[in-house]
This record gives structure tokens, sequence and C-alpha cells, in this order.
């Protein structure tokens, strides 16, 4: 069996939208280290229904429209990394609770590094916006940046490709009004333990990818 090239345990923070998803993405095909991310985690648990305990708190709060607590979205997440060494943590933590609470569990080998994803509040709504969907398969398109082949209709289905609530205008600035209240400060509790790296995140997608891996893998040097 290959070994990962990248023996870290590594945390993707940014906004909704900086791409952090994509990227974790390319460096888990390409290093073969896991890209988990706690709404892929939701879904499988409610999917699965096990552990059935947790699925059912989840599914409580997800059908009610609630915030998962973090003790929950904890058990979630542990329950997939305690059986991993090294991967990608995408989104999460997303406040200085959740943090310590993962800083508590991996209290031997914690988290290597941080990298964040800069970007501005333009781009981000700019870019959610932007986005269409298909309600059939959901494949998710771009005016911009990834257009159907024919506008309005998905390439896969030719189903009418519409713009989720979460895509929204005003639901985008809320949810950045969220990131900055919540997740903005574990900007400085990283940075205080000096594993937090930057990368302006409005680049191309390749040199972004450069970037990240010429942050990890200089280390081995």
């Amino acid at each position: 069996m290959k070994q990962t090239l990248l023996k870290r345990k590594i945390v993707f923070l940014g906004p909704p939208g900086s791409g952090k998803g994509t990227q974790a993405q390319m460096l888990s095909k390409n290093f073969l280290i896991p890209h988990i991310s706690t709404g892929d985690i939701f879904r499988n648990i409610i999917k699965t229904g096990k552990p059935k305990k947790l699925a059912s708190s989840i599914k409580k709060y997800v059908q009610s429209g609630l915030l998962v607590p973090d003790d929950i979205v904890f058990k979630a997440l542990y329950s997939v990394i305690s059986r991993k060494k090294y991967y990608i943590l995408d989104g999460y933590p997303r406040n200085i609770n959740q943090a310590k609470l993962l800083d508590k569990a991996l209290v031997k080998d914690g988290v290597d590094k941080v990298i964040y994803f800069k970007v501005s509040d333009k781009e981000i709504i700019k870019r959610l916006t932007s986005r269409r969907t298909c309600p059939k398969c959901g494949k998710v398109y771009n005016i911009y940046t990834l257009k159907p082949k024919n506008d309005e209709l998905c390439d896969e289905c030719n189903v009418k490709l519409i713009i989720r609530d979460d895509d929204k205008l005003e639901t985008v600035k809320k949810r950045l009004e969220v990131y900055k209240k919540d997740t903005l400060p574990l900007l400085n509790y990283y940075k205080k333990k000096g594993i937090l790296v930057t990368v302006n995140a409005e680049d191309k997608i390749e040199n972004i990818y450069k970037k990240i891996c010429d942050i990890l893998l200089n280390e081995y040097k």
C-alpha cells in the first residue's frame, strides 16, 4: 500500500467559497492524504444512521435548521480522525471552543500546520452568488469560471440550473458575518502557536496549490 507523502495533520481555514475544498481534494489525490470535512461526515452519518445515537442527534438539529452543538460536531469528527494518522481538516474548527476540543484530543501530537485562505468579502460574494446548481445531480457551475455548455442547463441532465438558498446575496452576507464573528478569532489562536500560514486565495487555483505544496513540503528539507 502506498504511504502518504504528507505526514501531517493540516487544518484549512477560510470563508465559505475561498477554495478550501478544491485545494484539499487536489492534495488528497496527489499525496494520498485523507480530506475530511464535517459536512461530508454529517451526510454519511445521517445516510447510514450509524452510530445510531449520534445520527439521531445530528439529524434533529439539521432538520430543524439549527447549528449542531460543538460537542456533537466533535464526536462526529473524532469518530473519523481517531482512525486516521494524517489528514486535512477542511473547515474545522469553526470557533475557539472547537479548536480547544481538537487540541485536547490531539494532546500528544497536535495540528502541524494551519493554512488560512485569505479572500476579500467582495470576491467571496461574487464567487458564491455566481454559483448555479443542478437540482437533479447536484453538479455545481459558476457563471464566470465554470459555465455550462448551454446557458442555465446542466451538461449532464439537461435540467434548468438553480441558485441555492445558501448562494443568494443576503444569505452569503449573513454567512460572512457569522464567519467573521466565530472563525476569524482562530487566526490569532493559531498564530500564537506558530503554525499559521496565510495564502492569497484570490490567485489562480494552480498557483495556490503550488504555494501550499511549497509550505508543506519545505518542512522536509
